[in-house]
Parts: C-alpha cells; sequence; structure tokens
C-alpha cells in the first residue's frame, strides 16, 4: 500500500508540474495576444516579457525554460500564440523575422530568472526586481542583436536600440516593477518568510 501512495504522489507531482507549465505557455499566448503596434517599429507591445519573467520565478529554471520552448513549439508549429503582425503569418516566420531575438530568449530569461528565484531572490522585492531585470536583459540583448540584421542600415546596433529598446524599456521596468511583487507576495501570503 505504501508503495502505491508513493507512486501516486510522485504521479500527482508530475501532473500538478505539467499542468503548471501548460499555464504559464498559455498564459504567455494569451499576453502575446494584448499587443499594440508601433508605427516605427516592427517590435509591438506587449505583456509577454512579464509573464516570462514571473512565470520563470514561480516554476524555476527547468519548468519556466520548459514552458517558454513549449511556447515557441506551439508557434513554430503554426498555432496563433504570437502576437499579431501584418507582415508576418504565424509560424516559423515569425522566429526569423525582426522579432524572432525577443521570442528566442524568452527560455533563456526565464531559466535565468528561475535560477535566481530558487537561490532565493524571489523571496524580498529588491532581489526580484534584480532576478527579473537579469532576465529582461537577456530578453531585450537577444531581441536587439537579432533586430540589428532587419534595421537600415543593416546591422547598426544604434538603429537596432531605437527600435527595439529605448521605446519599450520605461515601460517593461515599470511592468516589471509590479511583477516583482507577485513572489514575495505569494510567500508572504503562505507565511512563508526567510
Amino acid at each position: 500500500m505504501s508503495r502505491l501512495s508513493t507512486s501516486d504522489s510522485r504521479t500527482l507531482r508530475i501532473a500538478e508540474r505539467a499542468g503548471a507549465v501548460a499555464f504559464v505557455t498559455a498564459l504567455t499566448a494569451v499576453a502575446a495576444q494584448i499587443s499594440m503596434p508601433l508605427p516605427f517599429t516592427p517590435v509591438p507591445l506587449t505583456f509577454q516579457a512579464m509573464v516570462v519573467l514571473v512565470g520563470g520565478a514561480l516554476l524555476g529554471s527547468r519548468l519556466g525554460t520548459m514552458s517558454q520552448l513549449l511556447y515557441l513549439g506551439l508557434g513554430l508549429a503554426g498555432l496563433p500564440v504570437f502576437a499579431a503582425s501584418p507582415t508576418l503569418a504565424q509560424g516559423a516566420a515569425r522566429l526569423l523575422g525582426p522579432t524572432g531575438g525577443y521570442l528566442m530568449a524568452y527560455p533563456i530569461a526565464a531559466f535565468v530568472t528561475g535560477f535566481l528565484a530558487e537561490r532565493g531572490f524571489d523571496r524580498r522585492y529588491f532581489t526580484s526586481v534584480v532576478a527579473m531585470t537579469c532576465g529582461l536583459a537577456v530578453i531585450f540583448t537577444g531581441g536587439v542583436l537579432w533586430l540589428a540584421r532587419f534595421v537600415e542600415p543593416t546591422g547598426a546596433l544604434a538603429s537596432a536600440l531605437a527600435a527595439g529598446f529605448y521605446p519599450f524599456i520605461i515601460e517593461d521596468f515599470v511592468k516589471l516593477l509590479v511583477a516583482a511583487g507577485v513572489m514575495p507576495g505569494l510567500w508572504w501570503l503562505t507565511g512563508r518568510r526567510v
């Protein structure tokens, strides 16, 4: 009987983890649909980055990464999970297009944020901000470096920063400041103080 309950307990943990990964994947897809295109850049305003960062902190490095790999896999399969684009169809073209660097950075950003959360950075507001800032830096680095291949003059980092970083950093950092309160808030609500 003991062995059966251990097996059931393990199965339940696996199901909970799979459900959490699927939930963060779905939230990322929903956040992509809340987008606002800007006339001067191919990069839209979305809430995806915040879901990636909070998801990484909640799930940890491995599962946070898995949630974003699943998100990219669904997009590659052609499901409409990426933000709307007037020029690119859903599917692999999005990963190869101007915003592909941001999308491909999501699993790495989730890993970095989750890695730091696993080391206690999610316990206090300030350290949660630090963990999420590191994840956001990964997203912007991947996005801007990739975007430099598409802006004129081609390969110009200054043009890529103007199209993919400067218009977004203040808005994303404000969202990050709000999102960074999620994990310490959950720790406080559950009574697990460190």
